[in-house]
């Protein structure tokens, strides 16, 4: 599990002063991105030079509390599950330690031709770095 800060932007609110539903979804690829980077790669490197793409094929969030202008929020990004054909993030946003939604992602394995792959025959070193974040997650 990675913990991502961020403070919101008066542009992610919306006529009611809290933050618009969009922008979780964009929380979430941030740490999304970080998670990757904790892996020793990253999201670049994964496509330009393995040539493997991971499309988003489900996504869902669920609103508890309102977060709004100013407000310090951390987003919590784990690897909920891991298949060799997909992988699922799992997301936490919470302001001042409390829980204000939960989400996840879930993305396919693809090459450049957007043909599904199983990445552990494909690159048995990539699946290793998400299987190892995978594995470090359930074990806590």
């Amino acid at each position: 599990m990675i913990e991502t800060d961020l403070v919101v932007r008066y542009a992610e609110t919306d006529k009611m002063g809290i933050v618009h539903h969009s922008n979780y979804f964009i929380w979430f690829e941030v740490g999304r991105t970080e998670l990757i980077k904790k892996a020793g790669i990253s999201y670049s490197e994964i496509e330009n030079n393995l040539g493997v793409y991971l499309p988003l094929i489900s996504c869902g969030c669920d609103f508890k509390k309102p977060c709004f202008y100013e407000d310090r929020l951390k987003i919590r990004t784990k690897i909920y599950n891991l298949t060799r054909s997909r992988i699922k993030f799992y997301y936490e946003v919470l302001k001042e330690g409390i829980v204000c939604a939960t989400g996840y992602t879930e993305h396919a394995f693809v090459d450049r031709s957007f043909k599904p792959i199983n990445l552990e025959k494909k690159n048995k070193e990539l699946f290793g770095l998400f299987q190892k974040l995978f594995e470090e997650d359930i074990s806590k």
